[in-house]
């Protein structure tokens, strides 16, 4: 028998009306409105993506809820999970991407999903996943200190052990196993999110999803107005190319997206528009570029 706790539409509800509330709160910081492109998918479900391109504070930025379903689970999937192989699914979920036009203002990347599969007189396989991260450029230690001390706060309710699970949890999912380096400083993760009861984790997603602004906008505030010049962009540019890398070849979401047959431009929305990439590059020692990597990008406890 289905599950009767799995409100579908009350969770679907949820992932909608975050994205209308990050994007009310964003559109505050751009001073002008995100894009709104609402789309099907031919195997089931559709969307709707907000997005900004070429704005004075996001250069490029989007906030994604989807919503959809199919009869068979792809590959990316039943690798993970086998016991989902022959079972109609659904997924949902809100996700976004900020990277922000200054150097010294950090990307951001945050999203919270759900996903059930169900067959028929079985119990229904469900559960959330989520995060946020922080991907800076030049690093502020008290920006990474904030961003980590609300992720803290945040699961706090949820017991004394899941914010340090869902850190290391965090530092090991965004790492690029290629270089032997992190993608940023790191936040929360967490996936496969069904322990205990289905309103325990439901609402741990929520306060994850409802804190993010709270985490990633007073370091936007900090940061905006700071002068740079062609270098800061440079290295910018460059070090986008990690994120990119990332994405394209590690991001399980990103993996399953294009498996599902989702839709390619609202995927790809997380990679930046301008990215450089050099052949066997350092840093000059000493300088502040170096200084990401000695300072910022090694595993640390910053609370």
């Amino acid at each position: 028998m289905p599950d009767s706790r799995l409100d579908v539409a009350t969770i679907r509800d949820y992932f909608t009306g975050l994205q209308d509330r990050i994007i009310g709160e964003l559109e505050g910081v751009e001073g002008q409105p995100f894009l709104r492109d609402a789309w099907d998918r031919p195997q089931g479900g559709g969307g709707i993506s907000r997005l900004i391109e070429d704005g004075k504070v996001f250069e490029r930025g989007g906030v994604n809820f989807s919503h959809v379903m199919g009869e068979q689970m792809p590959a990316s999937a039943t690798a993970h999970r086998p016991e989902l192989a022959g079972r109609r699914w659904q997924a949902m979920g809100v996700s976004l991407v900020l990277h922000p036009r200054n150097p010294y203002c950090p990307t951001a990347h945050m999203n919270v999903r759900f996903f059930v599969a169900e067959k028929e007189d079985e119990q229904p396989v469900w559960w959330f996943g989520g995060g946020m991260d922080l991907t800076p450029y030049y690093g502020f230690e008290e920006d990474a200190r904030h961003f980590h001390r609300t992720c803290r706060d945040t699961l706090a309710p949820f017991g004394s052990d899941v914010h340090a699970r869902y850190k290391k949890w965090c530092d090991d999912y965004f790492f690029l196993k290629h270089r032997n380096e992190a993608r940023g400083v790191g936040g929360i993760f967490f996936d496969d999110l069904s322990e205990g009861d289905f309103d325990r984790c439901f609402a741990l997603t929520r306060a994850v999803g409802d804190s993010f602004t709270a985490a990633y906008l007073p370091l936007i505030a900090r940061r905006r107005d700071i002068a740079f010049g062609e270098r800061e962009r440079d290295f910018q540019a460059y070090r986008r190319g990690r994120y990119v890398e990332f994405n394209l070849v590690w991001d399980r979401g990103t993996l399953f997206g294009l498996q599902s047959g989702g839709r390619t431009e609202s995927i790809l929305m997380s990679l930046p528009p301008i990215v450089k990439w050099r052949y066997s590059w350092q840093p000059e020692a000493g300088s502040a570029e170096a200084r990401l990597y000695s300072d910022f990008l090694p595993r640390r406890d910053w609370i």
